[in-house]
């Protein structure tokens, strides 16, 4: 490292004028007429204190120290297990989630002849059955091979990449909701040309958003290239959540097949009249394995967003220093979120997962309705489904800009929530939500792997013909399921762009200066885009 320059103890650096003025980035400015970009960001260069602990003169490097430190020297934090009891709560919960899995596993496996070993030799006819975990299989492969393949055309070409997934969905959709209403089944017909509607209602009133969206894209994708981690820890996220997503496939058929009451059920033992399977013991055991499953899940996937984010703030604030990028970034970053963070990690995962096990059971309820004809209380949970969604997104959106300060500063949930609400203040939640459509075109994709995967679950379903669904009562529950499946591979397999992004535009808010000096030619292009990005966020004291 340079003798001369020492980092900070944490980011973000500090830019002083002066005699103590404020930044002049709290006052936007405008390039003069015939500037180049690089003449104009020398011109425009504010004069920094020479004492200053990230120096001008420093930032702008060859990016190729002698002597790299660590991710844990360049990003110092107390070493302190934040929120810890909702680490000793997720554990609890993941153990519980293994006993259930193995329980319910093992039975399946003592009655191997009656749940069969594929599509069509299945004897059991009362639940659901071997044919269905094909079915899951077939899903996950497909999730994850569509995952990869988004990754691939992202990466080849960014600026395209909202457009096309904007299109594909409303494609998609509609198609899969004419087929529903040719065949038939009206009810995912209608809620299919809902979700059309309302993705081609936003394509068409952002569409004005798009460039400044495809530069910051841009920009995130040249990041990536440039540091293979952060595909690396994706591709582990989607290998991790893609098997998973397996044993909870599994868990949840083979629950149905431990505990459901039928004299065809080889795992009831009868006695007197009384029985060891029930519904309401089904009932009850799925409701704690759907929460652990969503509790899990969400973990897995906020424990990569971490990790990838201190990956994008080493490349925010180091990459032109003269130390540089620290060694090894990601498994630094992983460290911390497998340590100091990773009760906050748990803790903001818990309120999504208690979220989306309420939204499930109430979709249950609604498709329950639906096919008993319950006008009314279809409408009525409708309704409350449609507010649960609201909430959840609204949920997700803040905690995966909380979980950016978490990477950055270690600090609690809480604290880091406090900090993102400061910026949204700020910056204004529209500003945040509209001004960058990357978030929404990752969301398309999802949306189109998941219509694809419930229109292949019910194609499967009509042309098998498993003796459970004889009558048609497990097209819903089947199809919501898969649904979910890929949506959440997916999200996981995106969250490369998606950490990248929300990071980048935490580190711009906070510290645009360092970006300025850093690749002016960039920042020039996103001014040119999106002016109020001189308006900086001060950190809260």
């Amino acid at each position: 490292m340079s003798e001369k320059y020492s980092r900070p103890a944490q980011p973000p650096p500090t830019y002083n004028q002066p005699g103590g003025g404020q930044s002049p980035f709290n006052e936007p400015y405008y390039p003069q007429q015939g500037v180049n970009s690089s003449d104009y960001h020398q011109q425009q260069r504010p004069d920094y204190d020479p004492e200053s602990q990230f120096p001008p003169e420093k930032i702008v490097g060859s990016g190729k120290p002698d002597n790299a430190e660590t991710f844990d020297d360049s990003f110092k934090v107390k070493n302190k297990l934040n929120d810890w009891p909702f680490t000793i709560l997720f554990i609890a919960t993941l153990a519980g989630f293994v006993v259930v899995a193995g329980i319910v596993l093992s039975a399946w496996a003592s009655n191997y002849s009656t749940s069969g070993s594929g599509i069509y030799d299945s004897g059991a006819s009362f639940t659901l059955n071997t044919n269905t975990v094909v079915l899951f299989a077939f899903v996950i492969v497909i999730s994850l091979v569509l995952a990869v393949l988004m990754l691939c055309f992202a990466r080849i070409a960014p600026k395209r990449f909202i457009q096309v997934g904007i299109v594909l969905n409303v494609v998609l959709g509609l198609a899969s909701s004419i087929y529903y209403l040719a065949v038939g089944y009206y009810s995912a017909g209608v809620v299919f040309l809902v979700f059309t509607l309302i993705s081609a209602y936003c394509y068409w009133s952002m569409r004005g958003r798009i460039p400044f969206s495809a530069t910051v894209l841009t920009i995130v994708i040249d990041v990536m290239k440039r540091n293979p981690s952060t595909l690396m820890t994706s591709l582990i996220g989607i290998i991790v959540s893609g098997a998973f997503a397996a044993l909870f496939s599994a868990t949840v058929v083979a629950t149905y097949m431990k505990w459901t009451p039928s004299d065809e059920n080889g795992n009831c033992s009868f006695n007197e009249g009384s029985t060891s399977c029930s519904r309401s013991k089904v009932i009850g055991i799925l409701v704690f394995v759907f929460f652990a499953g969503y509790y899990i899940t969400e973990v897995i996937g906020n424990v990569i967003h971490v990790t990838i984010s201190g990956v994008y703030g080493s490349w925010y604030y180091l990459s032109r220093s003269d130390q540089g990028m620290p060694r090894f970034p990601a498994l630094g970053a992983f460290k911390r979120a497998m340590t100091w963070s990773f009760g906050s990690i748990c803790f903001g995962s818990l309120i999504v997962a208690l979220l989306q096990l309420l939204k499930t059971i109430i979709q249950i309820l609604k498709n329950d309705a639906m096919q008993n004809g319950e006008g009314w209380q279809t409408i009525i949970l409708c309704c409350a489904d449609c507010i649960l969604g609201l909430i959840e997104w609204a949920v997700r959106y803040f905690n995966h800009y909380a979980y950016s300060f978490v990477a950055l500063y270690g600090e609690s949930y809480m604290k880091s929530a406090r900090a993102t609400w400061d910026l949204f203040r700020a910056k204004g939640l529209d500003a945040l939500v509209n001004d960058c459509l990357i978030g929404a075109g990752l969301s398309f994709f999802a949306l189109f792997v998941s219509y694809l995967s419930a229109l292949f679950s019910y194609l499967y379903l009509r042309y098998t013909a498993p003796g459970y669904n004889s009558d048609g009562s497990f097209y819903a529950p089947v199809i919501a399921f898969t649904f979910v499946i890929a949506l959440q591979i997916v999200n996981i397999a995106s969250s490369v762009i998606r950490s990248g992004t929300a990071t980048f535009f935490v580190c711009l808010a906070r510290d645009p200066e360092v970006f300025q000096i850093s690749y002016p030619d960039e920042f020039s292009r996103i001014f040119a885009d999106y002016p109020q990005v001189m308006n900086k966020v001060a950190a809260r004291q």
